[in-house]
Formats: structure tokens, C-alpha cells, sequence
């Protein structure tokens, strides 16, 4: 006997509809790396699919953590992008960690150049990241940076992207952002690279660039290609300087002499917690969602009316299923009807309450 059609399970991604929200609930902790897997295959499979199949937006940063670990393990043939929020609060006096700031902007560059791919990808974020707008696609893709041996790349060049950039120079390189000259090679450590890299010059070509240990020096492999990005998220540079200037007066007036962050951003020089400041360096602002054009957007939390501001996508809302004891239950139906009646517990189960009304 085969039951009604209506009854017949069906896959998430077949009731995927443009315009409308759809809501799994019920979902068990730790099985949302299946969901948005099977979910992201789908979107992938569809026809003109976009270059990121979904956006997951998590709660927090471990959730995050815990879903990219899910992923890896559960759909190892996805690619996923991380875009964590900033590990300091906003306006504080310090600046966020270069690797959390490295990874963003290593996600915004990527996306900033992805046009389509063969294999489904998928970009997790938390809710405070999405909140905070980011500077513009175009200005992200501007400032990536590929070379590859053989190449005319004058090595002054290189030096003055790098400063340009946040890179910080130091005797030997150790950390992802630091970077050492020894004569015609430049050493760096790239963001989202496991290992630093060595550029060997002769005159203004690149003649090769390789990988190598950062404790004993020795070099690992070669590469063909390397592919730099910024490891903050705004350069200093004439136009944004003057930018800084312009904004920082029109909104707080002239600068007063002990002014440390206007007086260096005035000098070129970077100052701690100016990230704070982003849009003063840049005249107009974006938002996550603006890297991703049409792609469908789900949530680890369900909101009672879900809508995306500014934007007609149709989100996916993935909820956890809720347990609650029996004794919370009953303490909050006790506090709700303590003063308008009584309760008592029905005689078929001990779940299931009766509302009756206290007479005078």
C-alpha cells in the first residue's frame, strides 16, 4: 500500500521556494552539517546556480566552529569560507587580532572574485559579523595581489604592498602577517597559508617562490602561484587619509593637539583600535550580503518574523529542537496563572496541565 503523497517525505532543498522562508525545526544538535550539506548540493545542482550555494548565519563564534568542523567531516567535497566577527568590542582602544582580520579579508577577497565553481560552497558568518558593514567589493578586489615566477615584478613594489597592506617586517618571519628581506628575497607569511613563503629576485623578475619551514628554514616545496591579500581591512593611502581628515572633522569638529589617532592617521602611521573607525576612511560602505548576490541564507536561530533588511532573498531558518523538564514546564504555567487560578495536573499524564478559575 503506498501513502498519500502528502505524507511522502520529501528533501528540504525540493521545497525551496524564491520569495518564500522555509523553517526546519526539530533539527538534533550536531546533525546541522547534513542539513547544510544536502542543502548546499542542491542549490549547487539547480539550474544557473550562484557561486556560493548558502550562507549559514550562527549564533556565535564556537557554533560556527562547530559547524565548519561538521562540514569538514560530514562533506569534506564543500568548500567553506569563514567570516568570524571581531574578538573586540566596537569602539574599544585595541585592535581586533590580525588573524581574525586576516580572515576576513581573505574571505571578502574571495568572494570579491568569484564569478562561478565547479564544486558547492559554502560561507559561514554569525549574527555581529553580518551586523557590521564592510568596505566595498571593488575596493577588497583592488587590493589583492597574484604573482608567479617568471613574472616582472619589481621587488620595491612588492615591499610597498606589503606596508600598504598591514604586513609588519621583522627580523625572521614567524607569525602570519610579518614579513623579512635578506638581500634579493623577500620571506612572508601569507594569511590562510599553513607555511611562509620565500620570493627569490633577480633584478625586477621573480624567479621563484617557495615554501619553507619558519623554525629551521628550510624550504618545503615550490609554488607556481601565490595569491596575497591585505591583512586589514583598509589601507592608508592619500585618498583614505584625506578621507579620515574630512570625516573626522565634519563629525567631531577640529582635532584637538593630544589627538593620538588623528594625528596618526595624519602621518601614515597606524594607531591601535582605528579599525573602529572604518567608515571614516571610506566614503560609502557595504554589507555581507551585497557579496552574495542570490544566495539563499539560513539561520541557526528562528526569529518570529524572518526578513533579511534591504534585501528580497528568501532565507532558510534551520531551529534546534528545545527540551524542556517537566518541572520548568509546570513552574512556569504556576507563575503564569498564580494569580488568576488554579492549576492541577490532569490524570493521564503528568505533561498535561488543567486551567481551572478560582471562584470568590
Amino acid at each position: 500500500m503506498t501513502a498519500p503523497a502528502h505524507l511522502l517525505a520529501k528533501s528540504p532543498a525540493e521545497r525551496l521556494k524564491a520569495g518564500r522562508p522555509l523553517t526546519l525545526a526539530g533539527v538534533p544538535d550536531g546533525a546541522e552539517g547534513l542539513v547544510v550539506a544536502d542543502l548546499a548540493r542542491a542549490v549547487a545542482a539547480s539550474k544557473n546556480p550562484p557561486a556560493i550555494a548558502l550562507a549559514v548565519v550562527c549564533r556565535d563564534g564556537p557554533r560556527m566552529a562547530t559547524l565548519a568542523r561538521a562540514l569538514g567531516f560530514f562533506a569534506p567535497d564543500i568548500e567553506v569560507l569563514e567570516f568570524p566577527a571581531w574578538d573586540c568590542l566596537p569602539y574599544d582602544r585595541v585592535s581586533p587580532h590580525p588573524a581574525v582580520v586576516a580572515q576576513r579579508v581573505m574571505t571578502l577577497a574571495r568572494l570579491s572574485r568569484i564569478v562561478g565553481r565547479e564544486h558547492p560552497a559554502v560561507l559561514l558568518t554569525t549574527v555581529n559579523a553580518i551586523l557590521q558593514r564592510v568596505s566595498e567589493r571593488t575596493v577588497i578586489a583592488k587590493q589583492s595581489l597574484s604573482v608567479a615566477p617568471g613574472n616582472v615584478a619589481p621587488m620595491a613594489g612588492i615591499i610597498q604592498w606589503l606596508e600598504l597592506n598591514g604586513f609588519n617586517r621583522a627580523a625572521t618571519v614567524r607569525e602570519a602577517g610579518d614579513y623579512a628581506l635578506r638581500g634579493g628575497i623577500v620571506d612572508l607569511f601569507a594569511p590562510g597559508m599553513d607555511a611562509p613563503v620565500r620570493l627569490d629576485f633577480f633584478g625586477d623578475t621573480l624567479e621563484s617562490i617557495r615554501s619553507f619551514d619558519p623554525e629551521t628554514q628550510r624550504t618545503t616545496s615550490e609554488l607556481r602561484t601565490l595569491d596575497l591579500v591585505p591583512v586589514t581591512e583598509f589601507t592608508l593611502t592619500g585618498e583614505t587619509i584625506r578621507a579620515f581628515r574630512t570625516g573626522y572633522v565634519a563629525e567631531f569638529g577640529a582635532a584637538a593637539p593630544d589627538d593620538a589617532l588623528y594625528e596618526a592617521v595624519s602621518e601614515g602611521r597606524r594607531h591601535a583600535g582605528m579599525e573602529h573607525w572604518l567608515p571614516l576612511f571610506h566614503r560609502r560602505m557595504e554589507t555581507l550580503f551585497d557579496y552574495l548576490p542570490a544566495t539563499p541564507l539560513p539561520s541557526s536561530r528562528s526569529p518570529r518574523k524572518p526578513r533579511m533588511s534591504g534585501s528580497r532573498r528568501s532565507p532558510i531558518i534551520i531551529r534546534r529542537a528545545r527540551t524542556r523538564s517537566t518541572k520548568t514546564a509546570a513552574a512556569r504555567r504556576t507563575s503564569r496563572y498564580r494569580r488568576t487560578g488554579s492549576i492541577s495536573p490532569k490524570a493521564n499524564g503528568a505533561n498535561a496541565w488543567r486551567l481551572r478559575r478560582s471562584r470568590a
